[in-house]
């Protein structure tokens, strides 16, 4: 039986009847497998001789047949696939893998090779202007293929995949190649032009291939945060999600299901690298303007208006600059997730802090000094406005509306922090450190509610200073408060709800600014109280709060 499928094996292979072949090679094999053992036997090791002989001399024929049917130069032959190649590969399935691997090699260096006479370096269409192209002409090259060749080869050889991903892998290269030649010629523009196509095309082959035939595929594990208004927790990468609001969401909502990895992702646009620092200097001018920007607006348009129904609301430009930072990061990081993230981090910290000094501190009222004690007269004129106060109403809700901006900066920093770190490479984690920034927003805040509490203080000072001349062992008419302390009222009075009201999103705040007033004013006045001593039982029935 043996001898006789050895026979018929060598006559099939004369003749080319690969599809017989395909079943029989396989009994042979199988049936001297058993035959092992026997090897010592003249008969069984000299039938085991003449089966790889038909091995190797099938797996040279059918290369030689796809040499013929797809020479390394010239170009296709006409009519499409035969059953003998289509049989051949069931064949090429059986023998030594390296036959498989060539006729593979062999067939993608054919099909790819009307692309690199095409696209070559010289060629107008080679550069990255005209990327399109590129794309465009590997997915007909793909239609060609599933319509001429998709069943000649046997659907476990994934060939469309192997096609694109060589493709992928020369484009790469070529481009890689023609950007160090025409560097001085990159604009921002036309790289993120590239890199967006490349990108769109990277995700169109994730959708059609399963990346399979990738040896050294090493996948992006993009995660999908929970919803807020923070822009560096709302899904990504979705640049036209730029509305942003001012109140911060709950961060201890479930997390959404992980976002299904690319395979393909950076089989292409990892030649855009090198060349980052081109998007990343283009940052640093944008932002630098975008801070230019919004110091002329607040010039121009002035500190925002007091209403009760919007106080403390963070200013606009806020917003605009956390949406610019988050469509930067997720740009860069769509790209690289090495060094140019580094770099772009830096960017994000110096435009943080200096929108903390330009933006912020740098629009805190100025106090101003005054001298001088009340008399009794100008503090009961006192009552009808508050003349002594330092900060107008304006100034009040201005101070609310950058303590407010400077918590939501500290916040959204800090997630910025967060999200950055989830970007970047492992080994670059511990580069990213907004910490500093951090703190920058956290003086704002201290300075903030510092200058409430000393326009508060200032505002009472002249009255108690005032107290604490009078001869109050002298007084023997029975009265109400005394006019210093029903001044000191009025102005806590007057100070504080709108200090609260436009605290309303920053509540932990008002408290920190109460507490502050009270540790302040509260040893100031027992001082004050102090130095009125001698005082007489009516005098004292006067200092009294009610």
């Amino acid at each position: 039986m043996l001898a006789g499928g050895v026979d018929s094996l060598e006559a099939m292979t004369r003749r080319r009847q690969y599809g017989e072949v395909a079943n029989l090679l396989q009994g042979v094999m199988n049936v001297l497998e058993h035959f092992h053992k026997y090897m010592g036997i003249p008969q069984i090791r000299q039938l085991s001789e003449r089966v790889k002989a038909a091995q190797t001399e099938l797996g040279q024929q059918i290369l030689a047949d796809f040499e013929e049917a797809f020479p390394s130069q010239g170009t296709k032959r006409p009519g499409g696939p035969s059953n003998v190649l289509r049989d051949a590969c069931l064949v090429a399935n059986i023998l030594d893998p390296r036959i498989k691997q060539e006729i593979i090699k062999k067939f993608i260096k054919q099909h790819l090779s009307e692309y690199l006479v095409l696209f070559q370096e010289n060629q107008d269409v080679a550069w990255l202007d005209k990327i399109d192209r590129r794309y465009a002409w590997i997915k007909r090259q793909l239609v060609d293929y599933e319509e001429k060749y998709g069943r000649m080869f046997p659907r476990e050889w994934c060939m469309a995949e192997r096609i694109a991903v060589e493709f992928c892998h020369v484009t790469r290269a070529e481009l890689a190649k023609i950007m160090r030649t025409r560097a001085k010629e990159i604009e921002v523009k036309l790289l993120l032009f590239a890199i967006q196509r490349t990108t769109n095309f990277e995700g169109f082959l994730a959708k059609r291939f399963s990346g399979c035939t990738l040896t050294d595929g090493t996948l992006k594990k993009l995660e999908s945060p929970p919803p807020s208004t923070n822009p560096f927790l709302e899904d990504e990468p979705t640049p036209e999600m730029e509305e942003l609001a001012t109140e911060k969401g709950d961060l201890d909502q479930p997390k959404k299901p992980k976002a299904p990895d690319n395979p393909f992702h950076g089989i292409v646009s990892k030649c855009f690298e090198p060349h980052l620092y081109v998007y990343i200097e283009s940052q640093d001018k944008n932002l630098g303007e975008l801070i230019d920007r919004f110091v002329a607006d607040f010039k121009a348009q002035g500190p925002p208006k007091p209403n009760t129904d919007e106080g403390g609301a963070v200013l606009p430009s806020c917003a605009d600059l956390f949406v610019y930072y988050k469509k930067c990061m997720v740009q860069c990081s769509q790209l690289s997730t090495g060094e140019p993230m580094i770099a772009l981090t830096t960017i994000f910290q110096k435009y943080l802090r200096e929108y903390a000094w330009k933006i912020l501190s740098g629009n805190l009222p100025k106090t101003t000094t005054s001298s001088g004690g009340l008399t009794i007269s100008s503090l009961l004129k006192e009552k009808e406005g508050s003349e002594v106060a330092k900060f107008t109403l304006e100034e009040l809700c201005l101070i609310c509306n950058i303590l407010s901006t400077a918590e939501y900066c500290l916040a959204t920093t800090q997630q910025l922090e967060e999200k950055l770190k989830e970007k970047v490479d492992v080994s670059l984690i511990e580069r990213i450190n907004l910490t500093g920034e951090m703190d920058t927003f956290s003086t704002v805040i201290s300075s903030s509610i510092q200058l409430l509490v000393q326009d508060l203080d200032a505002a009472c000072d002249p009255a108690l200073t005032a107290m604490s001349k009078m001869q109050w062992q002298n007084v023997e008419h029975v009265g109400d408060q005394s006019p210093y302390v029903t001044s000191v009222i009025l102005h806590i009075k007057q100070n504080v709800p709108i200090i609260r009201d436009n605290l309303a999103s920053t509540r932990k705040y008002f408290t920190q600014f109460c507490v502050k007033f009270a540790n302040s004013f509260i040893p100031k006045f027992i001082t004050h109280l102090f130095k009125c001593k001698p005082i007489s039982m009516v005098g004292a029935e006067q200092v009294r709060w009610t």
